[in-house]
C-alpha cells in the first residue's frame, strides 16, 4: 500500500500519485493531457483542448452559487526533468518513484514535479468533489510552462468566461502571490573560427555551486559558475596566452549555473600561471561565496591532447570579452515590496561547437520599461561582436492591484482557518498569471501552494501538512467566492 494515499486529502494524493506515474516532462505532453481528459469523461464534465495540448475542464456551479461569478482554477502539466549523476533514469518512459520521509514527499534521484503537479492534482480533487460548494468553474490546465509557457501562449483566452483566477503554482505556504515579473529570453550566437595552435591542453572547472531558479533564487548570492569561469580566464588572458577548444556549461538559461568548464591550450612555459591563478581563485570565491555558496570549487585537469582545433586568438578573446560584461543577476531592486528583485539578468548556458559559441540568457522585470530596457543593453553589448541575437518567449508581467476582491476572500478565508494574517507579496520569478493578466487586463488573480523546497533539482521535496493545509484554504476560499 502507498502509504501516500493514506495521508489527508486523500483525493488530492490519488490524482498526484497517478501523475507521477506517467512521464510528464517540459515537451512531452501527450500522457499527462490524455489523463485530465480521460478524467473529465469519467466525470461527465464539459472539456476542450487545443492544439498545445492545454486541457479547459467546466464544472457548474453548486446549488447557491450560480448567480456568483465564476473562478477559474491554473496549474500547469509538465514539470523540470533533473536528475543525480549515475541514476539513470528515463523520463520518457518511467514514473516517479516516491519517497515519503516523515513531513516531506520527495522521488528518489530526480525532480518530484511538485512544480506543478500539486496543482494538478487540487484542480482535479475539486473537480471530483460532490460536497464542494462554488461558484462555476473553469480549471484551466497548461502545458510547457517550464520551457517558455507555450501551452498558456497557445491558449484562446476569448473563450474563458472567469475573470477571477486562482493560479496553485506558488512555492510558499502563507504567502499570497499578487504580481510577478514578465520576462524574455536573450539567445545570442557568436561565430567562431579555429587554428593549429601548440602546447599544453587542460580543463578548467568551476563547480560544487548550488545553482537554483533564476527567479526565485537571484537574490540568494549563489555564485554563477559562467561568470566566475569568465573572471578566471580574463586573468589568465592578462599574463598568458591561450586559446580556447571547448566551453561548456547549464542546460537551461532560468537556471543559475552551477557547472561550467572551459578547455584550452597555452604554452609549456605558462602553465605555472595557470595553476597559480586556479589557486588564487579558487581561495577568492570560497572566501566571496562563504556564506552563500561554500561549496564552489575550481579544479585542473591535464589532457592528452586537446578535444578540438583551438580557436584563433580573436575568437578566443571575443568569449571571454562577453563572459566579463555579461550582466549576472540582480539589475535592480522593488520599491512597493522592499526585498523583491525588480529586475535581473541571468546567463544560463553556453555551449561551444565547432562553428559558434550559443549563450542562453533569460531577462526579467515586474516593469515593461526596464525589460525594455535591459534588452536594448543586451542587444547594445552583443552587436560589438558578430553576434546574431534573437528575442524569444516573451511574456507580460502581472502588475500589483491595489485594489482587489479576490485577494481579500483569499485573505479572509486564511484567516479564517488559521486565525492569522497571510503574507502578501510579489515574486521575481515568472507565473503564467502575467500573461493571463496580459491577455485579459480586467483579470483579477492570486496564487497561492503548499511547501516546496528546491525546484527543478533533484533535491525537490513537498510538504505533506502544508498540502493538506493549502487544499483546506482552496475549499475555503471557493466556498467564499458568492
Amino acid at each position: 500500500m502507498n502509504p501516500l494515499l493514506e495521508q489527508e486529502p486523500r483525493r488530492v494524493w490519488a490524482h498526484f500519485t497517478k501523475l507521477c506515474s506517467i512521464p510528464h516532462g517540459s515537451g512531452n505532453m501527450g500522457p499527462a493531457s490524455r489523463m485530465c481528459m480521460e478524467f473529465a469523461a469519467a466525470h461527465g464534465l464539459e472539456c476542450r483542448t487545443d492544439e498545445a495540448q492545454n486541457v479547459i475542464i467546466s464544472k457548474p456551479a453548486t446549488p447557491g452559487y450560480e448567480k456568483a461569478e465564476p473562478v477559474m482554477l491554473q496549474g500547469h502539466l509538465d514539470m523540470v526533468c533533473e536528475q543525480e549523476p549515475g541514476r539513470g533514469f528515463d523520463f520518457l518512459t518511467d514514473g516517479l518513484e516516491l519517497c515519503v520521509d516523515g513531513d516531506w514527499l520527495s522521488a528518489r534521484g530526480t525532480t518530484l514535479g511538485g512544480d506543478d503537479g500539486i496543482a494538478v492534482a487540487m484542480m482535479l480533487a475539486v473537480l471530483e468533489a460532490d460536497d464542494l460548494p462554488h461558484p462555476a468553474l473553469e480549471c484551466v490546465f497548461t502545458t510547457d510552462e517550464e520551457t517558455g509557457m507555450g501551452g498558456a501562449r497557445a491558449l484562446d483566452f476569448s473563450r474563458l468566461k472567469s475573470r477571477r483566477l486562482i493560479n496553485l503554482d506558488s512555492e510558499e505556504e502563507g504567502v499570497f502571490t499578487v504580481c510577478c515579473a514578465g520576462g524574455i529570453r536573450v539567445q545570442c550566437q557568436l561565430p567562431v573560427l579555429r587554428e593549429p595552435f601548440d602546447g599544453a591542453a587542460f580543463r578548467v572547472t568551476v563547480g560544487g555551486l548550488l545553482g537554483g531558479h533564476s527567479g526565485g533564487e537571484i537574490d540568494k548570492g549563489r555564485g554563477s559558475a559562467h561568470q566566475l569561469l569568465g573572471r578566471l580566464l580574463g586573468l589568465l588572458q592578462e599574463e598568458a596566452d591561450f586559446r580556447l577548444t571547448a566551453l561548456q556549461g547549464g542546460a537551461r538559461d532560468n537556471v543559475i549555473c552551477p557547472l561550467a568548464s572551459a578547455e584550452l591550450v597555452l604554452a609549456e612555459a605558462d602553465v605555472p600561471t595557470l595553476e597559480r591563478l586556479a589557486e588564487a581563485c579558487r581561495a577568492m570565491f570560497r572566501e566571496e561565496l562563504a556564506v552563500t555558496d561554500p561549496g564552489v570549487a575550481v579544479t585542473l585537469e591535464r589532457l592528452d591532447t586537446p578535444s578540438a582545433l583551438p580557436l584563433t586568438k580573436k575568437s578566443t578573446d571575443e568569449i571571454v570579452w562577453l563572459l566579463l560584461v555579461s550582466p549576472q543577476g540582480i539589475e535592480a531592486m522593488s520599491a512597493d515590496f522592499p526585498g523583491l528583485v525588480r529586475t535581473s539578468l541571468n546567463l544560463g548556458i553556453l555551449h561551444l561547437d565547432a562553428d559558434a559559441l550559443h549563450a542562453g540568457y533569460l531577462l526579467r522585470s515586474a516593469l515593461v520599461s526596464e525589460k525594455q530596457m535591459l534588452v536594448q543593453r543586451m542587444q547594445a553589448l552583443l552587436s560589438r561582436l558578430d553576434c546574431k541575437v534573437t528575442l524569444v518567449g516573451s511574456y507580460h508581467p502581472w502588475e500589483y492591484r491595489r485594489d482587489s476582491a479576490l485577494r481579500e476572500t483569499a485573505v479572509q478565508a486564511f484567516r479564517e482557518l488559521f486565525g492569522k494574517e497571510p503574507v502578501v507579496a510579489g515574486t521575481h520569478g515568472g507565473l503564467e498569471c502575467g500573461l493571463f493578466c496580459g491577455k485579459l487586463p480586467e483579470l483579477d488573480a492570486i496564487s497561492f501552494g503548499p511547501e516546496l523546497h528546491d525546484i527543478h533539482s533533484p533535491r525537490e521535496r513537498l510538504s505533506i501538512s502544508s498540502t493538506e493545509r493549502t487544499w483546506r484554504l482552496l475549499c475555503r476560499t471557493l466556498r467564499l467566492c458568492r
